[in-house]
């Protein structure tokens, strides 16, 4: 499947790409080469390869989610300049709905 200057101009618009006009004939003759390879690769018996998704055989790193006990409420608390109701209290940020009041 070759592709033409016209299909390279029309994907560069859908991607909002502008180019000149000697770019438009690079970048066709350099996808043409792209999909030529891929037409390629596509004629390659692959019966009996495993897929390869990764190179390496790798493992899961991850733990186990466990749940911890964590620290008490009130020792917390005690670092917290002001608190209301068992909560942080910061500094409004917002006043009436608005930002940056």
């Amino acid at each position: 499947m070759a592709i033409n200057e016209e299909q390279v101009k029309h994907v560069a618009k859908l991607a909002k790409l502008s180019f000149k006009e000697e770019e438009i004939s690079q970048f066709t003759e350099k996808l043409d080469q792209i999909i030529q390879m891929v037409e390629t690769l596509e004629q390659v018996d692959t019966t009996g390869v495993p897929i390869t998704t990764h190179v390496l055989d790798t493992v899961n790193a991850f733990r186990e989610d466990q749940a911890e006990e964590g620290t008490d409420r009130d020792q917390l608390m005690k670092n917290v300049p002001t608190s209301q109701d068992g909560f942080i209290k910061v500094p409004a940020i917002m006043d009436n709905g608005e930002a940056g009041a």
